[in-house]
């Protein structure tokens, strides 16, 4: 008795279950291995790509959700104070785009 023995007693919704379960994890894989390839050694917890890329490949589904989640290390928020009301900087960008508006209130 083979694999495909029990998954010809399986019914079509089990096949169908299984089927996206493959899909789910090829796609969690192709995200985490695209991911690490693209990203630099210091933003990842473990240095050492080499151990993420078999970790995402052998610890089945979860390697990649366990990289996804805590294999890189959060991006660092930059504080920026904002130099003018939101309107004024509204209204420069306007003017950036479209050119100064011509006061029309003397008409």
């Amino acid at each position: 008795m083979n694999g495909f023995d029990a998954l010809q007693g399986l019914p079509t919704w089990g096949l169908a279950v299984i089927g996206v379960l493959i899909v789910v994890q090829l796609v969690l894989d192709v995200i985490a291995l695209l991911d690490l390839y693209k990203r630099p050694s210091e933003e990842l917890t473990i240095a050492n790509k080499w151990i993420w890329a078999v970790i995402i490949l052998l610890v089945s589904m979860f390697g990649a959700i366990l990289y996804l989640i805590i294999g890189r290390k959060p991006a660092l928020v930059a504080e920026v104070a904002p130099s003018a009301p939101v309107a004024s900087r509204a209204a420069r960008a306007a003017d950036s785009l479209y050119g100064a508006r011509e006061d029309v209130e003397g008409r």
